[in-house]
This record gives structure tokens, C-alpha cells and sequence, in this order.
């Protein structure tokens, strides 16, 4: 077993891929013709957004939106950057919210937080030394 991907359900397929492009520098590897899924090139673990009509048709009893929730759901996705700083404020220049500021972790990791404008929570951190 291995982690395929990670498909995050989102209000606007096209506009979650820009912001993830701009903010965080990936490159778009997939959207389909029909707006409603992508993908970004993130290595060998596959970050997909899918729009919420499709978690609609794959979850009968519905599910909590993202971007709708005051709080930022209890997951996240870590992004690994050696530069914390830098990654940080280009995010907040691209439109997502501050949750925590850089701060250097007792472990010697660089560590922030913020919350993408579709309601992603993304920690932003330094790589662990060996």
C-alpha cells in the first residue's frame, strides 16, 4: 500500500490550481475538460482538487466544505520548503489568510500556518534534520 493522492474537495477546481501554482510554485498537471477535477505536479503523492458537485455524487449524506467553515478542518496538507519566510508571504500575497506566523520549533524546524482562499489549511515547514 502507498499514498496515491490527495484529492481536496473545492469550491473551484481552476482558481484552486492558480492559487497553488502562484502561491507555492507547482505546476499544473491535469484539468479536465470539464473544470471539475486537476491535478498539480507535488512529486511522487498526487495533490488533486475535485469541485464539491462531485463529492456530492460520491458522499449521499454530503460533506463539510472548507471554504464554508469558520475553522479550518482538523487536517492539512505540509509543505516541505527551505525557506518558511519567503513561502509564507508569498502565500499571503496570493490570498491566503495567516493562521500562525513563522516560528522556529524547539526541534530546530521553521514551522507556519495559513489557510488557503478555498479553505485549504497548509503548514508551510522547514525539513527536519537528520
Amino acid at each position: 500500500m502507498q499514498l496515491g493522492y490527495t484529492i481536496i474537495y473545492v469550491p473551484d477546481v481552476e482558481s484552486s490550481l492558480c492559487f497553488f501554482e502562484q502561491a507555492f510554485g507547482f505546476k499544473r498537471r491535469f484539468l479536465h475538460e470539464s473544470g471539475t477535477y486537476g491535478e498539480l505536479e507535488t512529486g511522487s503523492t498526487t495533490l488533486a482538487f475535485a469541485d464539491h458537485g462531485l463529492a456530492e455524487m460520491n458522499f449521499q449524506g454530503g460533506h463539510i466544505a472548507a471554504h464554508s467553515s469558520p475553522k479550518p478542518l482538523g487536517m492539512e496538507l505540509g509543505l516541505v520548503t527551505r525557506d518558511v519566510h519567503a513561502a509564507h508571504a508569498r502565500a499571503l500575497e496570493q490570498g491566503a489568510r495567516e493562521l500562525a506566523a513563522p516560528t522556529s520549533k524547539p526541534w530546530g524546524q521553521t514551522v507556519s500556518y495559513v489557510r488557503c482562499p478555498d479553505g485549504t489549511l497548509v503548514e508551510l515547514c522547514s525539513p527536519i534534520a537528520p
